[in-house]
C-alpha cells in the first residue's frame, strides 16, 4: 500500500467518518509501518484533529494479530504433510 493510498481510502473515507461517530475521545491506532508514518499522513490526522495512539518502536506482543499469525504458522508447520503451495497453504489455513 502506498503512502497516498492510505491517506486517500483509509484515513479519508473510513478512519475521518469513524472519529467523526466517535466523537472527541476517538483515539486512532495504527503501527509503525512506513507508509503509515510519513509526513502526509501526520498532516492528514492532524488536519482532522485525529490523535494516534504511541507505539514503541518493536512491539508485537500489544499487537492481537502477531499471536494468531505465531499460533497459525505453528499449526500449518505440525501438520503430518505440511502445504508445498499456494493453494495448499490457503486451504490449510482456512481449516485452521
Amino acid at each position: 500500500m502506498t503512502v497516498h493510498i492510505y491517506r486517500d481510502v483509509i484515513l479519508e473515507q473510513r478512519v475521518r467518518l469513524f472519529r467523526g461517530t466517535m466523537g472527541a475521545e476517538f483515539l486512532f491506532m495504527d503501527d509503525n509501518a512506513r507508509p503509515l508514518r510519513a509526513n502526509i499522513v501526520d498532516e492528514c490526522l492532524q488536519s482532522e484533529d485525529i490523535t494516534r495512539m504511541d507505539w514503541p518502536a518493536f512491539s508485537p506482543d500489544l499487537n492481537a494479530i502477531e499471536y494468531m499469525w505465531d499460533m497459525l504458522g505453528r499449526r500449518i508447520a505440525a501438520r503430518l504433510l505440511p502445504p508445498t503451495c499456494l493453494p495448499e497453504l490457503q486451504r490449510a489455513l482456512l481449516d485452521e
